[in-house]
């Protein structure tokens, strides 16, 4: 579909505003990319430092200080089905506010079968109100626009609910963060159902970064977003490959036409999942932070 010359320069000058004001996942184990990726984004920038299942969250402060000290704005994932204790927790968040100066986190439940301590989920770990305590400001909230491969869809809008409320209750800022999702059409529905339920609540939706097929395949089937996927396969390859390509600006267009038609939408910016490949997804978002100016 094509766009009159106005509206294709409002979509393009959108794209760049929601990576500008977007963010960037790397890898808890990596410190050394926050100096490379710090000049190609903007100073405080938010970059998340991941808490897979093989890294404890102490095995995360390097690089969450190496973030601080290259310019950008470090926050964790805090996988909550992954912390053997509250000891644990506090020692953790204590310590990167102390010396990476975090000022949020993104609380997510973690793939774990069973819960390896107290918390079973999210929302028991934000009602511990150690993140208050601790002197954190927001929390950023799991969106799952496709869904929970395990959760059912109610049980996982009542959680949400609980979450704002407990966040409010403890002066925390919420945020949603969403998973990445193959189906742009998913995607757009899901911020359309936040503005409703939650307006006042900032959205920052999932692109997956600049990869290769087989890696972006391989995150899909771990992540639980592969519904979309099978779907889209029943369509033909051809839609496959249309998503299983190596750069996600059609998802960032589709996302910037919403915006620009719901003005009063909640959408803030995007969030970048690299899949390890943090130098390109940075290089991907620093041409269209560059074009801003051009």
């Amino acid at each position: 579909m094509s766009f009159p010359a106005n509206a294709a320069d409002s979509i393009a000058s959108t794209c760049a505003e929601l990576v500008a004001c977007g963010s960037l996942e790397m890898g808890a184990h990596r410190p050394g990319d926050a100096r490379e990726i710090a000049s190609l984004l903007p100073a405080d920038t938010p970059v998340y430092v991941n808490h897979l299942p093989r890294h404890s969250l102490a095995e995360s402060l390097a690089s969450l200080v190496a973030v601080r000290e290259a310019g950008l704005e470090p926050v964790p994932h805090i996988a909550a089905r992954r912390i053997a204790n509250r000891e644990e927790l506090e020692t953790f968040v204590r310590r990167a506010v102390g010396a990476a100066g975090i000022r949020k986190a993104l609380v997510i439940g973690g793939d774990e079968a069973a819960p390896r301590g107290p918390y079973a989920d999210a929302l028991a770990l934000l009602r511990d109100g150690i993140l208050q305590a601790c002197g954190l400001r927001e929390v950023g909230i799991g969106g799952y626009p496709e869904g929970h491969p395990r959760i059912p869809r109610a049980v996982l809008e009542r959680a949400f609910e609980q979450k704002l409320e407990v966040a409010a209750a403890q002066g925390l800022a919420p945020y949603v963060l969403t998973q990445f999702c193959f189906a742009p059409a998913r995607i757009l529905e899901y911020c359309a159902d936040l503005s409703r339920r939650a307006p006042a609540t900032p959205v920052y939706v999932g692109l997956t970064g600049p990869t290769t097929a087989g890696t972006l395949l391989r995150f899909a089937q771990r992540c639980g977003v592969s519904a979309s996927l099978r779907a889209l396969r029943a369509q033909g390859m051809g839609a496959v490959h249309l998503v299983t390509h190596t750069d996600p600006s059609d998802q960032l267009a589709a996302l910037a036409r919403y915006c620009v038609s719901h003005a009063n939408g909640s959408g803030v910016g995007v969030h970048v999942f690299s899949f390890g490949g943090v130098r390109a997804a940075a290089a991907w978002m620093n041409r269209y932070i560059a074009s801003r100016g051009a």
